[in-house]
């Protein structure tokens, strides 16, 4: 699911650094093709059933790592 607000790679990955408390640098190859040029999901659908999300995308990364790290990471020692 997503909520229709357009997020580039650089934008993901920085809300991820954010979330897991990473402040080294974040390096990209411009030489690589960058893949498909938006990553959008079209809710136009669902929006006009009612539907809206719940959780911005930065706060539902947030609440994952901390799963994680909870159910997840403590397991691995």
């Amino acid at each position: 699911m997503g909520t229709g607000t357009d997020v580039t790679i650089r934008e993901l990955a920085e809300m991820i650094a954010r979330a897991a408390g990473y402040a080294g640098r974040i390096a990209f190859d411009a030489s690589k093709p960058d893949g498909t040029p938006r990553k959008l999901l079209d809710v136009s659908r669902l929006k006009a059933l009612g539907w809206k999300p719940k959780v911005a995308l930065a706060d539902g990364i947030a609440g994952t790592w901390r799963w994680y790290l909870e159910n997840v990471a403590s397991r691995l020692g």
